[in-house]
Formats: structure tokens, C-alpha cells, sequence
């Protein structure tokens, strides 16, 4: 199984508690193995660069180098054709913690490997001073 986390993940103490409290949810094994080691921040330490709950970032595909805008969401929240992502998908687990200027791996339910750099956090909760999110 390809591993999910590459390198340090960094996550809010607000989103480290809400993804472990995801009711009805069974989380990924993946997501509980970056929940154990990722590091966590108080949510106003959080660099702006990080990609957090409710976060939008531009990614771009390294073999076809087209880019979109995700929004990284909780389950209820999902709407992929609108470009929001759960965090509970091989793709919200991917981006979850990584930094602008990282290739973020993911693995799909087909076997198949994902993966996208991110170009950029178009918008953070925390970066707006909004840590209730």
C-alpha cells in the first residue's frame, strides 16, 4: 500500500480534534496514521502556507500540468463537481497538512496512484483569523 504521508504533515489542534471525532465515519487508515504523526498547532500558529479544514488551493496534476481549485471539507460538506473535496477521500487525505510547493500522494480505490503539487493556499481559515472553522 502506497504511503499517504511524505514528509511532515502539520494540522490545526481544532482540525486534529474534529477528524477524530468524525461520527459515523469510519476513518481511513490513512488519516489515522497522519492524525498519529502529524504535528499539531494551536490553529493562530498555523503558517499560511498549510492546507487546513476549509482551506481553497490551486493544485496542479504533474503529468498533465492542468490546474484546478479544491476546497478541502468534512464529509457532509462534499461536493466534488463543485470542487469540494472531503477530507475523507484519497485526495482530501492527500492535501490535508501539506505545504505550498509540495507534491501531495495519494492512493485511489483502484490501486492507482494520485498525486498534485500545491501551487498554492488560495484561501485559510486561519490565515483570515477566522479559528472556529
Amino acid at each position: 500500500m502506497l504511503a499517504t504521508i511524505h514528509g511532515e504533515r502539520t494540522l490545526t489542534e481544532l482540525d486534529f480534534v474534529r477528524l477524530g471525532k468524525l461520527t459515523g465515519h469510519q476513518l481511513p487508515p490513512v488519516l489515522a496514521e497522519l492524525l498519529d504523526a502529524a504535528d499539531v498547532l494551536p490553529s493562530r500558529e498555523v503558517p499560511e502556507d498549510i492546507v487546513t479544514m476549509n482551506s481553497q488551493v490551486e493544485v496542479e496534476d504533474p503529468v498533465t500540468r492542468q490546474r484546478q481549485k479544491i476546497t478541502l471539507c468534512y464529509p457532509g460538506d462534499a461536493q466534488p463537481g463543485a470542487g469540494f473535496v472531503s477530507v475523507l477521500s484519497p485526495v482530501g487525505i492527500g492535501l490535508l497538512g501539506m505545504k505550498t510547493g509540495t507534491l501531495a500522494r495519494w492512493q485511489m480505490p483502484n490501486g492507482a496512484e494520485g498525486a498534485a503539487h500545491v501551487v498554492a493556499v488560495l484561501f485559510q481559515p486561519e490565515a483570515s483569523g477566522d479559528y472556529t472553522r
